[in-house]
């Protein structure tokens, strides 16, 4: 889970555009956080196949999620 959480957390840093400023350790927690924030949204997880794509999906959304509340959050701070 570890390793499909940092996939999912690199892949959602990419899209939101934040892959630059984060590292491998933050793309593993921000999926890990992602597959609970997910699972949260989702009610359980999607249910597509095999298990482990399952939770890339479910982690992916949810760290998108996670990041668009970040980029919220630091378009809020004055630099």
């Amino acid at each position: 889970m570890i390793i499909v959480g940092g996939i999912a957390g690199w892949l959602a840093s990419m899209v939101m555009a934040r892959d630059a400023s984060m590292g491998i350790l933050l793309n593993i927690v921000v999926g890990i956080i992602g597959g609970l924030i997910g699972g949260f949204l989702l009610g359980a997880y999607i249910n597509v196949g095999a298990e482990w794509i399952n939770y890339l999906i479910t982690a992916f959304i949810g760290a998108v999620v996670l990041l668009l509340i970040i980029n919220l959050v630091q378009r809020g701070r004055v630099r």
